[in-house]
Protein backbone atom coordinates (compact mmCIF):
# COMPACT_ATOMS: atom_id res chain seq x y z
CA UNK A 1 0.00 0.00 0.00
CA UNK A 2 1.31 3.38 -0.83
CA UNK A 3 2.45 5.25 2.25
CA UNK A 4 0.39 7.87 4.02
CA UNK A 5 3.68 10.42 3.66
CA UNK A 6 3.22 10.29 -0.09
CA UNK A 7 -0.27 10.30 -0.03
CA UNK A 8 0.36 13.65 2.43
CA UNK A 9 2.27 14.82 -0.20
CA UNK A 10 0.46 14.28 -3.60
CA UNK A 11 -2.40 16.25 -2.12
CA UNK A 12 -0.03 18.97 -0.85
CA UNK A 13 1.17 19.11 -4.29
CA UNK A 14 -2.11 19.51 -5.98
CA UNK A 15 -2.58 22.88 -5.07
CA UNK A 16 -0.28 24.31 -7.22
CA UNK A 17 -0.27 21.75 -9.68
CA UNK A 18 -3.48 20.87 -10.22
CA UNK A 19 -6.02 17.92 -9.24
CA UNK A 20 -5.27 14.14 -8.94
CA UNK A 21 -6.97 11.00 -9.09
CA UNK A 22 -9.15 9.64 -6.55
CA UNK A 23 -6.09 7.89 -3.34
CA UNK A 24 -7.42 4.61 -4.22
CA UNK A 25 -4.43 3.18 -4.33
CA UNK A 26 -3.46 4.07 -0.87
CA UNK A 27 -6.45 4.72 1.14
CA UNK A 28 -9.63 2.07 1.11
CA UNK A 29 -12.71 4.87 0.78
CA UNK A 30 -14.23 3.92 4.30
CA UNK A 31 -11.23 3.87 6.26
CA UNK A 32 -11.59 7.07 8.53
CA UNK A 33 -8.46 6.18 10.55
CA UNK A 34 -5.86 6.20 7.97
CA UNK A 35 -7.57 9.03 6.04
CA UNK A 36 -7.32 11.61 8.91
CA UNK A 37 -3.64 10.06 9.70
CA UNK A 38 -2.97 11.80 6.11
CA UNK A 39 -4.20 15.01 7.04
CA UNK A 40 -2.53 15.25 10.12
CA UNK A 41 0.69 14.77 8.38
CA UNK A 42 0.15 17.88 6.30
CA UNK A 43 -1.45 20.18 8.86
CA UNK A 44 1.70 19.45 10.84
CA UNK A 45 3.16 20.61 7.82
CA UNK A 46 1.34 23.50 7.23
CA UNK A 47 2.44 24.39 10.79
CA UNK A 48 5.98 23.88 9.71
CA UNK A 49 5.56 26.51 6.81
CA UNK A 50 4.54 29.12 9.60
CA UNK A 51 0.27 28.78 8.59
CA UNK A 52 -1.71 29.04 11.92
CA UNK A 53 -4.86 27.49 12.81
CA UNK A 54 -8.04 29.19 13.78
CA UNK A 55 -10.61 26.79 14.36
CA UNK A 56 -12.03 23.87 12.52
CA UNK A 57 -14.80 23.12 10.04
CA UNK A 58 -17.41 20.23 9.96
CA UNK A 59 -18.73 18.86 7.18
CA UNK A 60 -20.86 15.94 5.48
CA UNK A 61 -23.49 17.07 8.55
CA UNK A 62 -26.60 16.61 6.06
CA UNK A 63 -27.93 13.39 6.59
CA UNK A 64 -28.64 13.44 2.37
CA UNK A 65 -24.70 13.94 1.47
CA UNK A 66 -23.84 11.02 4.12
CA UNK A 67 -26.36 8.68 2.06
CA UNK A 68 -24.66 9.63 -1.09
CA UNK A 69 -21.46 8.52 0.28
CA UNK A 70 -21.98 5.77 2.48
CA UNK A 71 -21.21 7.42 6.15
CA UNK A 72 -22.98 7.62 8.90
CA UNK A 73 -20.65 10.43 10.03
CA UNK A 74 -19.52 14.02 10.22
CA UNK A 75 -15.90 15.08 9.07
CA UNK A 76 -14.08 18.00 9.69
CA UNK A 77 -10.76 19.53 8.30
CA UNK A 78 -8.40 22.14 9.81
CA UNK A 79 -9.10 26.49 9.30
CA UNK A 80 -5.88 28.33 9.30
CA UNK A 81 -5.31 32.13 9.35
CA UNK A 82 -4.39 32.53 5.46
CA UNK A 83 -7.98 30.78 4.71
CA UNK A 84 -10.20 33.80 5.00
CA UNK A 85 -10.84 36.24 2.95
CA UNK A 86 -12.71 39.21 4.35
CA UNK A 87 -16.67 40.11 4.14
CA UNK A 88 -17.34 41.90 0.95
CA UNK A 89 -13.33 40.79 -0.12
CA UNK A 90 -12.24 39.60 -3.43
CA UNK A 91 -11.41 35.62 -3.64
CA UNK A 92 -8.19 35.39 -6.30
CA UNK A 93 -9.81 32.01 -8.96
CA UNK A 94 -5.98 31.37 -9.62
CA UNK A 95 -5.89 30.44 -6.17
CA UNK A 96 -8.41 27.76 -6.15
CA UNK A 97 -8.95 24.29 -8.32
CA UNK A 98 -12.84 23.59 -8.60
CA UNK A 99 -14.58 25.60 -6.20
CA UNK A 100 -17.81 25.77 -4.80
CA UNK A 101 -19.48 27.95 -2.43
CA UNK A 102 -22.08 27.14 0.54
CA UNK A 103 -23.63 28.90 3.53
CA UNK A 104 -23.25 27.88 6.80
CA UNK A 105 -23.54 29.34 10.28
CA UNK A 106 -20.40 29.31 12.51
CA UNK A 107 -19.39 30.18 15.97
CA UNK A 108 -16.63 31.65 17.27
CA UNK A 109 -16.02 30.35 20.90
CA UNK A 110 -15.52 32.42 24.25
CA UNK A 111 -14.54 29.19 25.93
CA UNK A 112 -12.42 26.06 25.48
CA UNK A 113 -14.11 22.43 25.23
CA UNK A 114 -11.97 19.74 26.68
CA UNK A 115 -14.92 17.63 27.55
CA UNK A 116 -15.30 14.01 25.96
CA UNK A 117 -19.23 14.59 26.41
CA UNK A 118 -19.43 18.01 25.42
CA UNK A 119 -23.57 17.80 25.00
CA UNK A 120 -24.99 20.91 22.50
CA UNK A 121 -25.96 22.61 25.52
CA UNK A 122 -22.05 23.04 26.78
CA UNK A 123 -21.45 24.14 23.67
CA UNK A 124 -23.81 26.88 23.64
CA UNK A 125 -22.72 27.79 26.68
CA UNK A 126 -18.87 28.08 25.61
CA UNK A 127 -20.10 30.53 21.86
CA UNK A 128 -19.25 33.89 22.05
CA UNK A 129 -20.51 35.17 18.96
CA UNK A 130 -22.72 33.45 15.82
CA UNK A 131 -21.75 34.43 12.97
CA UNK A 132 -23.29 34.11 9.01
CA UNK A 133 -20.52 32.40 7.07
CA UNK A 134 -18.90 31.11 3.23
CA UNK A 135 -17.14 28.62 2.83
CA UNK A 136 -15.52 28.18 -0.34
CA UNK A 137 -14.89 24.52 -0.86
CA UNK A 138 -12.65 23.15 -3.16
CA UNK A 139 -11.23 19.32 -4.04
CA UNK A 140 -7.76 18.52 -4.73
CA UNK A 141 -9.30 15.61 -6.20
CA UNK A 142 -9.97 15.34 -9.91
CA UNK A 143 -13.77 15.99 -11.16
CA UNK A 144 -14.84 15.99 -7.35
CA UNK A 145 -15.03 12.01 -7.78
CA UNK A 146 -14.21 12.00 -3.35
CA UNK A 147 -15.37 9.35 -1.53
CA UNK A 148 -15.21 9.52 2.60
CA UNK A 149 -11.40 8.68 2.82
CA UNK A 150 -10.82 10.95 -0.14
CA UNK A 151 -11.93 14.63 1.35
CA UNK A 152 -11.13 13.62 5.07
CA UNK A 153 -7.31 13.04 3.66
CA UNK A 154 -7.97 16.35 1.85
CA UNK A 155 -8.44 18.39 4.77
CA UNK A 156 -12.48 18.09 4.79
CA UNK A 157 -12.46 19.48 0.89
CA UNK A 158 -11.58 22.82 2.44
CA UNK A 159 -10.36 25.97 0.70
CA UNK A 160 -11.27 29.31 2.18
CA UNK A 161 -13.92 31.02 4.22
CA UNK A 162 -15.67 34.26 4.63
CA UNK A 163 -17.01 35.53 8.05
CA UNK A 164 -19.64 38.20 8.40
CA UNK A 165 -18.16 41.21 10.21
CA UNK A 166 -20.68 41.43 12.84
CA UNK A 167 -21.66 38.12 14.83
CA UNK A 168 -24.44 38.16 16.96
CA UNK A 169 -24.64 36.40 21.27
CA UNK A 170 -26.44 33.32 21.08
CA UNK A 171 -28.86 34.33 23.09
CA UNK A 172 -32.07 34.91 21.35
CA UNK A 173 -31.19 32.96 18.41
CA UNK A 174 -33.48 30.21 16.49
CA UNK A 175 -30.72 28.44 14.87
CA UNK A 176 -32.85 25.51 13.95
CA UNK A 177 -35.48 27.20 11.81
CA UNK A 178 -33.27 29.96 10.52
CA UNK A 179 -33.67 30.25 6.60
CA UNK A 180 -30.85 30.68 4.25
CA UNK A 181 -30.15 32.17 0.94
CA UNK A 182 -26.78 32.02 -1.12
CA UNK A 183 -27.17 34.47 -3.77
CA UNK A 184 -24.89 34.13 -6.69
CA UNK A 185 -25.19 37.73 -8.90
CA UNK A 186 -28.38 38.61 -7.48
CA UNK A 187 -30.07 35.42 -7.92
CA UNK A 188 -30.80 32.40 -5.69
CA UNK A 189 -28.32 29.84 -6.26
CA UNK A 190 -28.69 28.03 -2.98
CA UNK A 191 -31.29 27.57 0.08
CA UNK A 192 -31.67 25.98 3.41
CA UNK A 193 -32.48 25.94 7.13
CA UNK A 194 -30.30 25.89 10.08
CA UNK A 195 -32.04 22.26 10.71
CA UNK A 196 -30.12 20.93 7.71
CA UNK A 197 -26.45 20.66 10.21
CA UNK A 198 -27.32 17.62 12.26
CA UNK A 199 -30.62 18.86 13.05
CA UNK A 200 -28.47 21.91 14.57
CA UNK A 201 -25.75 23.60 13.89
CA UNK A 202 -25.04 23.24 18.01
CA UNK A 203 -25.53 19.65 17.73
CA UNK A 204 -23.02 19.64 14.88
CA UNK A 205 -20.16 21.60 16.93
CA UNK A 206 -20.81 19.45 20.00
CA UNK A 207 -19.79 16.44 17.88
CA UNK A 208 -16.76 18.13 16.41
CA UNK A 209 -15.58 19.21 19.87
CA UNK A 210 -15.98 15.67 21.45
CA UNK A 211 -13.88 14.52 18.63
CA UNK A 212 -10.89 16.86 19.02
CA UNK A 213 -11.29 16.30 22.30
CA UNK A 214 -10.96 12.41 22.36
CA UNK A 215 -8.38 13.15 19.67
CA UNK A 216 -6.47 15.08 22.14
CA UNK A 217 -7.05 18.36 20.36
CA UNK A 218 -10.13 20.87 22.27
CA UNK A 219 -11.23 23.01 20.67
CA UNK A 220 -9.72 26.55 22.33
CA UNK A 221 -11.34 30.12 23.28
CA UNK A 222 -11.35 32.17 20.22
CA UNK A 223 -11.36 29.14 17.58
CA UNK A 224 -13.67 29.15 14.88
CA UNK A 225 -16.21 26.89 14.04
CA UNK A 226 -18.30 26.37 10.81
CA UNK A 227 -20.79 23.96 11.56
CA UNK A 228 -21.89 22.95 8.04
CA UNK A 229 -23.68 23.45 4.98
CA UNK A 230 -27.25 24.88 5.62
CA UNK A 231 -27.98 24.01 1.49
CA UNK A 232 -26.68 22.43 -1.70
CA UNK A 233 -22.83 23.93 -2.78
CA UNK A 234 -22.83 26.03 -6.01
CA UNK A 235 -19.80 25.65 -8.56
CA UNK A 236 -17.92 29.18 -8.80
CA UNK A 237 -16.80 30.97 -12.14
CA UNK A 238 -15.11 34.12 -12.15
CA UNK A 239 -16.41 37.18 -11.48
CA UNK A 240 -19.25 35.70 -9.67
CA UNK A 241 -20.47 37.76 -6.69
CA UNK A 242 -21.44 35.37 -3.87
CA UNK A 243 -23.72 36.55 -0.79
CA UNK A 244 -25.02 34.22 1.81
CA UNK A 245 -28.20 36.05 3.67
CA UNK A 246 -28.82 33.80 6.92
CA UNK A 247 -32.13 34.54 8.88
CA UNK A 248 -31.73 36.47 12.02
CA UNK A 249 -28.14 36.05 12.02
CA UNK A 250 -26.73 38.54 9.06
CA UNK A 251 -24.59 37.93 5.77
CA UNK A 252 -21.77 37.55 4.44
CA UNK A 253 -20.40 38.15 1.17
CA UNK A 254 -17.24 38.10 -1.27
CA UNK A 255 -16.50 37.97 -5.12
CA UNK A 256 -14.73 35.83 -7.09
CA UNK A 257 -12.28 37.13 -9.02
CA UNK A 258 -8.75 38.44 -9.37
CA UNK A 259 -8.47 42.19 -7.65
Amino acid sequence: MIPREVLASRLRNAYRAGAVPPLRDGLDPADADRAYSVQEINTRYWQGQGRRIVGRKAGLTSKAVQAQLGVDQPDFGVLFDDMAVADGGMLDPAKCLQPRAEAEIAFVLGAGLPSLETTPEDLAGAVALVHAAIEIVDSRIADWKITFADTVADNGSSAFFVLAKDGKPLAGLDLYTAGMVLEINGQIASTGVGAAALGNPLNAAAWLARTLAARGEPLKAGDILLAGALGPMVALKPGDHVRAVIGGIGEASFTYGAA
